[in-house]
């Protein structure tokens, strides 16, 4: 199993106060920042693109920035959320013409490629990917808002991934995201994630180290 990996969402932060935020959440503890990228199309919401990437890199921030696009078509932002910092970008297979092609693209321009795959999408999905992966993210809501409950049935699915990435002793992350809190971030551990992406459960906090340790002990 890889290092337990926190990834604060960024969709719950203050935009109003954005470098700061972040910079609080990385002194706080955070291992990530992960970027939700909506475009009112393939989701129904619209939130922020790669100007915010460059800006927050400009700003100082080192960690890796884990880019989850939620839009359609996805090539020309894999380019341009290359340019500006990103580390990981990971995508939904069905937003892409082809998705081998969009996998290597993201690797072509230095970054890690990730899909996604929806509660309701099948780990079948993944079938002759897999193994050019770096990380699958599996969502545990439908993506579009934050707030959202954990679905319980994903926790199935991890540990039907976990196997799979085992069984072919792959360096393939697993990542989680939707719901988690302290509440449930251990028993998505059990189940085999090992980096999980929490929003309002770490930014609706007062003190972002104090939640972020508990996570992290959570995990351990």
């Amino acid at each position: 199993m890889q290092e337990k990996i926190i990834a604060p969402s960024i969709l719950s932060a203050d935009f109003a106060n954005l470098g700061e935020e972040v910079t609080t959440v990385v002194n706080g503890g955070a291992n990530w920042i992960h970027f939700d990228v909506m475009d009112n199309h393939f989701v129904p919401n619209l939130t922020i693109g790669p100007m915010v990437c460059k800006a927050l890199r400009d700003y100082g921030v080192e960690v890796p920035i884990d880019v989850h696009l939620m839009a359609q078509p996805v090539d020309r932002l894999i380019k341009e959320f290359a340019e500006a910092g990103a580390t990981y970008i990971s995508f939904h297979p069905e937003a892409s013409d082809d998705v081998g092609a969009s996998i290597e693209s993201i690797r072509s321009f230095g970054c890690k490629p990730a899909l996604v795959l929806n509660p309701d999408v099948n780990l079948d999905r993944l079938e002759g990917y897999l193994k050019n992966l770096d990380m699958v993210l599996l969502m545990s809501v439908f993506p579009g808002f934050a707030g959202q409950e954990f679905i319980p049935a994903v926790i199935e699915k991890i540990k039907e991934l976990r196997q799979m990435i085992d069984g072919l002793d792959l360096d393939v992350r697993l990542e989680i995201d939707g719901g988690i809190k302290l509440e449930n971030i251990s028993e998505v551990s059990l189940a085999g994630a090992d980096t999980f992406v929490a929003g309002s459960a770490i930014f609706g906090e007062k003190s972002y180290k104090e939640v972020i340790s508990k996570m992290q002990k959570c995990i351990e």
